[in-house]
C-alpha cells in the first residue's frame, strides 16, 4: 500500500477516535436522525388588557342608531387614553386654542371610506381641519406596540408624527400599513352593527352620504 494512503488512513482513524472518547466540545458530523422542525411563526398578538370603557351614542339622520363601546388600553398608551376619555366624559373645560368645549357630544361623524375607516373627533371645526387635545395643540406619538392587525380598532388620526388632537378613527378592515403611522388606543367592544351602518354612508371622497352624529358620550364604571 503507499504510504500517502497509509497515512491518510491512520488520520481518519485518529479524528474518528476523538469524536467518541473526547468529552471536551468536538464539532463532529453527526447524521441527522429525524426530520427538521419548521421554524415557529410569530404569534399573532393579542390585544392589551382594557382598562376602561367609554360610550359613544350614534345618531343618524336625527333617528338613534345604537351604542357604540370602547375599550381602551390604559396600560399601553395612558396619556392617549387620559385625552380621549376626557373628550368623552367632558370634564376639561374649553380648549386652549379654540375655546370649543373638550367635548365629543354634538360632533359629527365628518369622514366615511368604505372599506377602510371612519373618523370623527374635530369638535371645533367639524370637517377634520380642528381639534385639539385636552393639553391644548398636538402631543407625541405615545406607543406603536398595538398593530392595526383587526378591524374595529380605535386610533389617533394624525397629520404625521407627534401631531395627535382628539380626532380618531375606527377601521373597518384591517390597515397594518398604518402601523407606526398611527397610535392604537382601543377597540370596540360592543356596537360593531353601528359602526357597520356607518360605513355604508360612506364615499370614495370620505363625505358621508348622511348626517352621523355623537349625540352622547361617556365612561362606563
Amino acid at each position: 500500500m503507499p504510504l500517502h494512503n497509509t497515512r491518510r488512513n491512520f488520520v481518519i482513524s485518529i479524528l474518528i477516535l476523538s469524536c467518541s472518547v473526547l468529552t471536551v466540545p468536538v464539532r463532529c458530523l453527526d447524521v441527522p436522525t429525524k426530520k427538521a422542525d419548521r421554524p415557529l411563526m410569530n404569534p399573532k398578538k393579542e390585544m392589551p388588557k382594557t382598562t376602561h370603557k367609554v360610550y359613544l351614542d350614534i345618531e343618524i339622520d336625527g333617528t338613534a342608531a345604537g351604542k357604540i363601546v370602547i375599550g381602551l388600553f390604559g396600560t399601553v398608551v395612558p396619556r392617549t387614553v387620559e385625552n380621549f376619555r376626557s373628550l368623552c366624559n367632558c370634564n376639561k373645560g374649553l380648549g386652549k386654542l379654540s375655546r370649543k368645549p373638550l367635548c365629543y357630544r354634538g360632533t359629527k361623524i365628518h369622514r366615511v371610506v368604505p372599506n377602510l375607516l371612519i373618523q370623527g373627533g374635530d369638535f371645533s371645526h367639524g370637517n377634520g381641519k380642528g381639534g385639539e387635545s385636552i393639553w391644548g395643540g398636538k402631543f407625541e406619538d405615545e406607543s406603536f406596540d398595538v398593530p392595526h392587525n383587526k378591524r374595529y380598532l380605535v386610533s389617533m388620526a394624525n397629520s404625521g408624527p407627534n401631531s395627535n388632537g382628539s380626532q380618531f378613527f375606527i377601521n373597518t378592515v384591517k390597515t397594518s400599513w398604518l402601523d407606526e403611522a398611527n397610535v392604537v388606543f382601543g377597540m370596540v367592544l360592543e356596537g360593531t352593527a353601528v359602526v357597520d351602518e356607518i360605513e355604508k354612508l360612506g364615499s370614495n371622497s370620505g363625505t358621508p352620504r348622511g348626517s352621523v352624529v355623537i349625540r352622547d358620550s361617556g365612561e362606563i364604571f
